[in-house]
């Protein structure tokens, strides 16, 4: 079965939802990619208010294995630019913040703090090494950046995220010191007043996407 064998679905009232419009149009609807950002300063203590509010989003154990690089500085955004995609190069140059969103895979020293209700799980997961290790942090961490994104939009922040970059050397540029391994670079601050964002694109509706058993 293909999408285009199925019919369109109507989308559902927002009577449904427990928040109102407007947040669900600032969140989701009405939230766009950016490409082109204005020169609007964008402060740690915005990207602390979107952290602090999604950190409660849950993750395997508890382990919460995101870690963020917070590139502000001309020296380390022309670091981090060499190791991008021709394409994300002139986006990440043209941001105010740029976010290397990493996972962390010794997640497992926090655990006596993070998992209590897990005796011994810190020793478990060392047994396992980084490597054994990674999958999970990578999973937790992927699903930390979506509540990131929605969390910077919340903060009145707009995005665009990109995995077009050599994860192995951002990796041995930023992180071979504490072995984060990065996962996506997400440039963030107010979109420009003219070429912000591409045309806005369908979506999918539940139907096309969902089965019944």
């Amino acid at each position: 079965m293909t999408t285009d064998t199925l019919s369109p679905a109507t989308d559902a009232p927002d009577e449904l939802l427990s928040i109102d419009a407007p947040t669900a149009d600032l969140l989701f609807r009405e939230a766009r990619t950016v490409v082109r950002f204005d020169d609007g300063h964008v402060s740690d203590q915005q990207v602390q208010a979107a952290y602090d509010l999604v950190r409660w989003g849950p993750t395997a154990m508890n382990t919460l294995p995101l870690r963020l690089l917070l590139v502000r500085t001309p020296e380390a955004r022309e670091r981090l630019v060499s190791h991008m995609a021709e394409g994300n190069k002139p986006k990440t140059l043209d941001a105010p913040l740029t976010i290397v969103a990493a996972a962390d895979p010794n997640f497992h020293e926090h655990l006596p703090v993070l998992a209590p209700h897990v005796p011994g799980a810190r020793e478990m997961f060392e047994g396992n090494g980084p490597e054994g290790r990674a999958p999970m942090a990578t999973q937790s961490t992927l699903i930390q950046v979506g509540y990131l994104i929605v969390g910077l939009r919340a903060a009145g922040l707009h995005v665009g995220p990109m995995s077009g970059f050599d994860t192995a050397g951002v990796d041995a540029e930023f992180f071979a010191d504490n072995g984060w391994r990065s996962q996506l670079v997400i440039n963030v601050g107010t979109p420009a007043s003219e070429g912000a964002s591409y045309p806005r694109q369908t979506r999918l509706g539940f139907d096309q996407v969902s089965a019944a058993v």
